[in-house]
């Protein structure tokens, strides 16, 4: 399959700027990397070495999980026609990978989208700085990802426009937000030097080259290699059985959701699970976080579908017709839903840290409310977006 290779290529591009960027190269923690994945990085690409620039790093982490998800969901729709015990064992290799260089980011996020509700919900203009998430300043000569921020208060200046309870609230946050940021960014950095990060750029160094086919899968793509004396245009793998298998699923877990519950201006059960004690994820939650899952896989799916057919690419040989607004709408939806579930959830969590003053208590409670009144508005703005008919950009 042409896009697995292509995506498998777009990891070992990233994962060489990663190397490249900033003074050391490699994982960053003096451990030796394994032969198969230097040569595969390096002689897969041909690339000559170019200077590594600021924001090298944070875009090189970025695209490696882009390509990771993609690589991911790819074996996961169109597994039948792949090696059934090789795609067993990338997948959980990939969805590990692309979590663990995700958590930092989200630790930034989710601090940056609360302290900002802080300030809009007290009234104040100043809003907080966004905080670095990239490479703010050298700390170890050996670090390749992008180091954590000093440990400051981006809305220090303009504290002095928040409530007392305000304040408290968005210091209690940076604290645990930084603090869980810190160790996400230092597990990443294990994460990279390890074996296991070495065996799965391994395999997909490899991938670039060869994809692994079943029996099905080797049958299908026989048909393009003509024998010789064959006349030529056979069908190439047909794969859009498993691409419409995909978007049934994601059809049939949106049409589970409460759609009317989302509808709906004021929806107190989910206020309610917020003044338990039990820090479990919101229950109204799971099935919404599923359907984010299922539309990125069907969307992974119609990319794989415009890669295999010709008809769709332009002359670039990019696809033309691989975006469709209203996913795109439906997925930014969900994104937001995601977003504010979390930093609700963080809100709560911070608001059962033992005593804290009944201000600073009662700030984190209606951060919690506004960002679980967030989820609601994400889930309306789904509604919408998915009723409406599909728009393809020209």
């Amino acid at each position: 399959m042409a896009y697995l290779r292509a995506q498998a290529t777009e990891f070992l591009r990233a994962l060489r700027r990663h190397r490249e960027s900033g003074p050391g190269t490699g994982t960053g923690t003096g451990t030796a990397t394994g032969a198969g994945t230097t040569a595969g990085a390096n002689g897969a690409l041909g690339d000559p070495p170019r200077a590594a620039q600021p924001t090298d790093d944070v875009d090189a982490a970025r695209a490696l999980r882009r390509a990771a998800r993609r690589i991911s969901g790819t074996l996961h729709t169109f597994q039948p026609l792949l090696d059934a015990g090789w795609a067993e064992e990338m997948r959980p290799e990939l969805a590990w990978l692309s979590g663990t260089l995700a958590l930092e980011h989200a630790y930034a996020s989710r601090l940056e989208r609360l302290l900002q509700a802080l300030h809009r919900l007290s009234g104040s203009t100043a809003f907080p700085a966004p905080r670095p998430v990239g490479r703010a300043t050298a700390t170890a000569p050996t670090t390749a990802l992008p180091p954590t921020a000093p440990h400051t208060h981006p809305a220090s200046a303009n504290r002095g426009n928040l409530t007392v309870g305000a304040a408290k609230a968005g210091a209690l946050l940076d604290r645990q937000l930084t603090l869980a940021r810190t160790r996400a960014h230092s597990t990443a950095l294990q994460a990279l030097g390890s074996s296991r990060f070495h065996a799965v750029a391994d395999k997909v160094a490899l991938l670039a080259s060869e994809v692994p086919l079943s029996s099905a899968g080797r049958r299908a793509a026989s048909a393009l290699t003509p024998a010789p004396g064959a006349t030529t245009g056979a069908a190439p793998v047909d794969l859009r059985p498993l691409a419409t298998a995909a978007q049934e699923r994601l059809t049939d877990a949106v049409a589970a959701l409460p759609l009317v519950t989302a509808g709906s201006p004021y929806n107190a059960e989910a206020l309610v699970h917020g003044l338990s004690p039990d820090p479990a994820p919101h229950p109204q939650d799971s099935p919404w976080h599923q359907v984010r899952l299922l539309l990125r896989l069907h969307r992974y799916a119609l990319e794989a579908l415009a890669g295999a057919d010709p008809r769709t690419a332009g002359t670039d040989g990019t696809p033309e017709d691989s975006v469709d607004v209203r996913l795109l709408a439906a997925g930014e939806a969900l994104d937001r839903h995601r977003d504010a579930s979390e930093a609700a959830a963080a809100a709560a969590q911070a608001a059962r840290t033992p005593r804290i003053a009944p201000a600073t208590a009662y700030a984190l409670g209606v951060l919690h409310a506004d960002q679980r009144h967030e989820v609601e508005a994400a889930r309306y703005a789904f509604q919408h977006s998915w009723r409406k008919e599909p728009i393809r950009l020209p």
